[in-house]
C-alpha cells in the first residue's frame, strides 16, 4: 500500500488537504486523515507536506518510437525513454506515428506501448500515420481499433500540409466512418487524430466532412491549432461549435516569432472567452521532430519535441497568464480522459487508477506515481527504463 499523507488535492477540481491511499494499482480511499498504523500491512508513506497533489498527466500525442526524418535519415528522433515521461509528470501516454509511416511501423509502434506498460505507465496508440490511405497492421482500421487493444483511434492523419498525402473530403469522411465504427463497437474512443499545418486550409476539410451531418465534430481530434494565428481563430470557432481541440506545448522561440502562439497563452484565450474546458487539450507531440522550412519547402532547423514542455506550459499558465491550477490541469487530466475514453485516468478519486503528481513550489514535478508505484521521489528518479543509463 501507498499513503499519500498532507496532500493539497487538485482532483483537477480543488479538494482542500487531505490523505490518499492507494493499494495495488489503484486509488481505494481519500479522506481528511488515514493512521497507517490502522492499515493492515506494510505502508510506504509519502508526506506531501502541503504540496499540490493532481492526477497524472495524461500526454495523447507522443511519438514513442521516435519520429521526424524530414531532413534524411540521421534526423529521424530518438524514442521515449521511461524517465522523460515521469519527470514531466506524464503516467499516460498515447503513441502516433507521423510522417515517417514506413521505417517507424506500426507493428513496432504497439510494441513499444506494451514496453512502456511493462516498465510501468500506462500507454496507448492510434493506427495510422500521415499518409491517407492509412497503414494498419491488419489492414483494416476497424480491426486494428477492436482486435488490438492498445489501439484506441486512428491517426495522425495530415491535413493542410506540404508533408501530407492530400486525402480528398470522401477519404477522410471514410478514415472517419471507419474509426468511428471500430470505437463503437470496441467501446473506445474511436477519434481521429488530426495533423494540421500551415496551409491556408487550415480545418476546412473536416468542417466540410462534418457539414454533411452524418458524422460529429469531436469524432476528430486535430493537434498543432496553435500553429498560426488564423487557424487559431478557426480552432475556437470549431471548438465553439461542438468539436475538440489541442494545442502543442513543445515549440522553440523561432516558431513563436514566426506567429505560433504558446499552449498556455491558448488557455489562457480559451479561459477568458467562456470556452468550455470540456474541449480543450494539451500534448507535448513529445519526440517529434520541430523542423523548420524556408519558402521553398527546404529544411533549415530541426528540435525535438519534449513531454516535459507539459509542465512549461502549466507553469506559463499559473505565472505569467495568471490561471488558477485548476484551470490548467483539465487540459492534461479530465479532458483528455474523457475525449480518449480513458475510464480510469484524469481524476483523483477512489476507484480510479494510482497515477498521482505531486508538484513543488515551483509547480514541477516532485513526487511522480504511475498505476500505485513511485516513478520520481522528491525529484530524483526511483524507477528507470530498462536501457536508460547503459550508454558508455
Amino acid at each position: 500500500m501507498l499513503l499519500i499523507k498532507n496532500a493539497t488535492l487538485y482532483a483537477p477540481a480543488p479538494s482542500g488537504k487531505n490523505d490518499i491511499l492507494i493499494a495495488g494499482e489503484r486509488i481505494v480511499a481519500i479522506q481528511e486523515s488515514i493512521d497507517p498504523a490502522g492499515l493492515p500491512g506494510p505502508v510506504d508513506v509519502i508526506d506531501a507536506a502541503g504540496r499540490a497533489t493532481a492526477p497524472g498527466f495524461i500526454d495523447g500525442h507522443v511519438h514513442i518510437t521516435g519520429g521526424g526524418g524530414e531532413g534524411g535519415y540521421r534526423t529521424r528522433t530518438p524514442e521515449l525513454m521511461l524517465s522523460d515521461a515521469t519527470k514531466a509528470g506524464v503516467t499516460t501516454v498515447v503513441g502516433v506515428l507521423g510522417t515517417d509511416g514506413v521505417a517507424r511501423s506500426l507493428e513496432a509502434l504497439v510494441a513499444k506501448v506494451y514496453a512502456l506498460r511493462e516498465e510501468g505507465l500506462s500507454a496507448y496508440c492510434y493506427t495510422g500515420a500521415y499518409r491517407v490511405p492509412l497503414p494498419t497492421i491488419t489492414g483494416d482500421i476497424i480491426k486494428d481499433i477492436m482486435m488490438i487493444e492498445p489501439v484506441i483511434g486512428a491517426g495522425e492523419v495530415a491535413l493542410s500540409d506540404h508533408r501530407s498525402t492530400k486525402p480528398t473530403d470522401a477519404e477522410l469522411a471514410r478514415v472517419a466512418a471507419e474509426a468511428r465504427l471500430g470505437g463503437m463497437l470496441s467501446g473506445k474512443a474511436g477519434v481521429v487524430n488530426v495533423h494540421l499545418g500551415d496551409a491556408p486550409e487550415g480545418l476546412s476539410p473536416l468542417g466540410r466532412v462534418c457539414s454533411r451531418g452524418d458524422l460529429p465534430r469531436a469524432q476528430f481530434l486535430p493537434t498543432h491549432c496553435n500553429r498560426n494565428r488564423e487557424l487559431l481563430e478557426r480552432a475556437y470557432a470549431w471548438a465553439r461549435e461542438g468539436g475538440y481541440i489541442d494545442f502543442t506545448s513543445s515549440t522553440v522561440q523561432a516558431f513563436l516569432d514566426d506567429g505560433e502562439t504558446s499552449a498556455a497563452a491558448c488557455l489562457a484565450r480559451a479561459r477568458a472567452e467562456g470556452l468550455s474546458a470540456e474541449r480543450v487539450t494539451v500534448t507535448s507531440d513529445g519526440q517529434g521532430s520541430l523542423p523548420r522550412f524556408d519558402d521553398k519547402g527546404v529544411m533549415v532547423g530541426l528540435g525535438v519535441g519534449s513531454c516535459y514542455s507539459l509542465v512549461d506550459t502549466l507553469r506559463e499558465a499559473v505565472a505569467k497568464h495568471g490561471l488558477r491550477l485548476e484551470e490548467v490541469l483539465p487540459a492534461i487530466t479530465a479532458t483528455p480522459a474523457k475525449v480518449l475514453k480513458l475510464g480510469r485516468k484524469g481524476t483523483v478519486a477512489p476507484g480510479m487508477d494510482g497515477d498521482i503528481v505531486i508538484l513543488d513550489q515551483d509547480l514541477r514535478p516532485h513526487t511522480v506515481i504511475a498505476r500505485g508505484r513511485v516513478m520520481l521521489r522528491a525529484g530524483e528518479v526511483e524507477v528507470a527504463g530498462t536501457f536508460e543509463g547503459e550508454r558508455r
